[in-house]
């Protein structure tokens, strides 16, 4: 059976991607918040990036980091 990628899509709804071997992709209105719950400023784009290799000199944001580490999620 397909999957739909629209299913369950609603207006309004923030939509977070895994990328292979790579960041969160972020796209949509949403409030980010650190540990301790103080708001992190994100950029003015409905689209941002967000670190999963723990390289990143910009974190939480992604840099490009991944690629020069060779980031593999399969580990």
């Amino acid at each position: 059976m397909p999957i739909n990628d629209n299913a369950g899509v609603r207006p309004g709804m923030v939509e977070i991607k895994v990328r292979k071997n790579g960041p969160y992709r972020v796209q949509g209105s949403v409030r980010l918040v650190d540990a301790d719950g103080n708001p992190i400023a994100i950029p003015d784009e409905d689209t941002f990036v967000l670190c999963r290799c723990g390289n990143s000199r910009t974190k939480p944001f992604c840099d490009g980091s991944h690629k020069h580490v060779e980031f593999n999620d399969e580990i």
